[in-house]
């Protein structure tokens, strides 16, 4: 066996120190992608037909056209990978960017950094004549953000004494205090954000951008692509808008309306589960048996069925014997799926939105659906004055709403709340479950994401069995097996 680093990301200003050194046409990921493409028909060995690929650049980006565009294998795209500094985007633009999943974001974080005020100002607001109105209601709930912050900075200092005995936690507790103030600024909000995308996802992101009606989105797609078709154009080939991208979906809320007429809308339990995989438990022992054995899925199925309660749970438990809690479920556990009906906060939202892997389609901001109001905030006395500021937003709304398009979201706070349609198989609830139980998440998604495993504990409980935060991983392992779990140790 031979195993070579064919490459690894670079920063772009070593890149062009490099060309200044000696200037070459091969600083690509064009190459990679050619080379990769000629692995199924040319019988070399990878590390040659790269050197080939650098030496004919030309002839590599033509092949990587007529593979892409004629032949239909977008794959090869993938082999080419970015990475992008996204400055000064708002919380709204944020969230439609990091709709696609097979991309990787790490963005500023609104509760560990203090906020500075910072927001964008829309060009649908500006051009509808709506500029001061926006202006001064983000002004206004950015100044109750900063008052805010000072009455929970001492708040949860005092409510925590035992932590801040010990300054080594004078950090996570003024962190809280951050982290519940922000419920109240806008989703204008500037932010920033790093993104790591092979060039066939991101092809997939500048065409469903290019469709998009917010101006902002719009014209982080224009940057995207000039930067993108500059360094590697042979892979960036379909970038033009299109009806299915514009219109499908505004033709379908005109159907839907006509559908639903005057059925009025209601906000109903934050957490409901409203589908399941039925008889889930036998599902996936019967997977289970399928992969340790030679028999069709109707025979392991049938086995399954023919089980007693205690030889099922033992097979569901070998699942979990050797099992960390940073370890995934078997791949099993994917073929069982249960779908939520949530209301969520924005805050609570932005969260939620990076498990990429689950299904998750949502609907617009909705005043009507309400607001969450952090504990900290009732309890310090500012319940009344948060209500105003979150009043004062919805009739800004309205007036925005009623005069331009799309864009009136801008101006709502991290405490409004969306609908959102929520399908998980089992095994990517049990990372959920893992990295939002436990007892470091934020307070917001925590309380959903308990009520989201006890619902699927109801309906599948041999499944869910060890589902919990890494907090109390151990303690679950122990009830379960009545001994601790290994403790695995790393090189």
């Amino acid at each position: 066996m031979k195993v070579i680093l064919a490459g690894y990301n670079v920063d772009s200003s070593v890149l062009k120190e490099l060309k200044s050194i000696s200037p070459r046409a091969d600083i690509t990921p064009e190459t990679l992608s050619a080379a990769y493409a000629r692995i199924s028909r040319d019988p070399r060995p990878v590390d040659e037909l790269r050197a080939v690929a650098r030496q004919e650049v030309e002839k590599a980006k033509r092949s990587n056209q007529n593979i892409i565009f004629k032949m239909g294998h977008h794959s090869v795209a993938e082999h080419a990978v970015f990475n992008f500094d996204i400055i000064g985007i708002s919380r709204l633009a944020t969230e439609e960017l990091e709709k696609f999943r097979l991309c990787s974001y790490t963005e500023k974080s609104q509760r560990y950094i203090s906020l500075k005020n910072n927001f964008i100002i829309p060009e649908e607001i500006r051009k509808a004549g709506m500029q001061e109105i926006f202006v001064k209601m983000i002004r206004d709930q950015n100044d109750f953000y900063h008052k805010l912050y000072k009455k929970l900075h001492p708040y949860f200092f005092n409510k925590n004494s035992h932590l801040a005995a010990d300054k080594k936690n004078h950090k996570i507790i003024d962190d809280w205090a951050k982290e519940d103030a922000r419920y109240v600024i806008s989703l204008a909000t500037e932010g920033q954000l790093g993104m790591t995308v092979n060039a066939r996802n991101l092809e997939y992101l500048i065409r469903r951008f290019a469709s998009k009606s917010l101006a902002e989105v719009k014209e982080l797609q224009e940057k995207l692509f000039e930067l993108a078709k500059e360094v590697a154009p042979s892979i960036i080939l379909f970038t033009e808008a299109n009806d299915f991208d514009s219109r499908t979906y505004p033709d379908l809320e005109e159907t839907a309306g006509k559908c639903m007429g005057n059925f009025p809308a209601n906000a109903g339990k934050s957490v409901k589960l409203v589908d399941f995989s039925p008889e889930a438990d036998l599902k996936l022992v019967a997977a289970l048996i399928h992969t340790s054995s030679s028999n069709s899925y109707s025979q392991c199925l049938e086995k399954a069925k023919s089980l007693s309660e205690s030889e099922l749970l033992g097979l569901i438990k070998t699942t979990f014997k050797h099992m960390e809690f940073f370890d995934a479920a078997l791949r099993e556990f994917e073929f069982i799926d249960l779908t939520f009906d949530l209301i969520i906060s924005a805050t609570c939202f932005a969260q939620l939105k990076r498990h990429r892997m689950a299904t998750l389609t949502t609907q617009n901001y909705n005043p009507i659906l309400g607001v969450t109001i952090p504990a900290s905030v009732e309890e310090t006395g500012m319940r009344d004055k948060f209500l105003q500021i979150v009043e004062k937003t919805n009739d800004v709304y309205l007036k925005l709403k009623k005069r331009i398009e799309s864009g009136a979201e801008y101006v709502l706070t991290n405490a409004h709340k969306r609908r959102v349609l929520f399908k998980i198989n089992a095994r990517e609830l049990y990372h959920f479950s893992r990295l939002r139980e436990d007892a470091t998440a934020q307070w917001d998604i925590r309380g959903i994401a308990a009520q989201m495993s006890e619902l699927a504990k109801n309906e599948m409980p041999k499944a869910c069995l060890m589902l919990g935060g890494k907090d109390v991983y151990l303690e679950t392992y122990k009830k379960i097996f009545k001994k601790a779990p290994k403790q695995k140790t790393f090189r």
